[in-house]
């Protein structure tokens, strides 16, 4: 039985701080493999583990008080919006022992099946070496990588992992809408072209509540598993609390 928690909203260092308390207590076992969607309570930046602050417009960020926290997955930065946002909190065994790669092919799997059973002809990138776009953008949105999906030569999910020797967290990002005009102030571009796409823009009619329903009977279906409806237990909220000072401050979030 693995565990299925809709968080709601929160403000980003909460979000991320949740999704590393979660991943603690899955690679020790003391929570089951965990999917949990959540949204956030303001726009948001949140920037890969490895990527410089100075990647990001962080003075037009300050001035519209769009927070930026530092992911401890890898990746690029996202800005956080309207959206469906998921974590992923697995121990690196059975359907699992396989490599970063594999990894991120099952679970591409299983959005790739809710995308078609909502209507939509996604395209799975499985090269490990694509690229559309420059690797200089500090814009997740603006490449696809192993794993990924496209529709309509668009960007539709963005994901990152993180992993251990025993687990693995993986987050990812999956825009109804998105705000271009936003978008290039806060990444300096230019143009952002047309390399992503919100679901909206496929979908005009899309029910958000409805495709994250499609989403997580697709998970079941992929994984041959069962959902057990929850929420964090007070270990984890509490472990949350603490991290969430980590993700706060200035040390960690400027640290690069």
């Amino acid at each position: 039985m693995w565990r299925f928690i809709d968080a709601g909203q929160g403000s980003a260092a909460y979000n991320m701080a949740v999704d590393e308390a979660v991943s603690v207590f899955v690679k020790k076992e003391a929570a089951p493999p965990t999917l949990r969607f959540y949204s956030w309570a303001a726009p948001s930046v949140t920037i890969g583990y490895f990527q410089k602050i100075t990647e990001i417009n962080v003075d037009y960020c300050r001035l519209n008080d769009i927070p930026v926290v530092r992911r401890i997955t890898g990746g690029r930065a996202i800005l956080h919006a309207d959206e469906m946002t998921y974590s992923f909190s697995v121990r690196t065994k059975g359907q699992f022992c396989g490599g970063l790669l594999d990894s991120y092919r099952r679970i591409s799997a299983a959005f790739y099946g809710a995308f078609i059973k909502a209507g939509m002809s996604p395209e799975l990138t499985l090269n490990s070496s694509s690229r559309r776009l420059s690797s200089k953008s500090p814009l997740c949105f603006q490449s696809a990588s192993y794993g990924e999906l496209s529709i309509q030569k668009m960007k539709v999910i963005g994901s990152a992992q993180k992993r251990w020797i025993d687990g693995l967290l993986q987050q990812g990002s999956i825009p109804f809408s998105i705000d271009r005009h936003k978008i290039s102030r806060v990444f300096g571009l230019k143009d952002t072209g047309r390399t992503m796409a919100g679901l909206t823009e496929i979908v005009p009619n899309l029910d958000a509540a409805q495709f994250r329903n499609v989403v997580r009977l697709s998970f079941e279906e992929t994984f041959n598993i069962q959902w057990s409806m929850s929420s964090l237990s007070l270990e984890e909220l509490s472990l949350a609390r603490e991290l969430e000072e980590k993700y706060l401050s200035r040390q960690w979030n400027f640290r690069r």
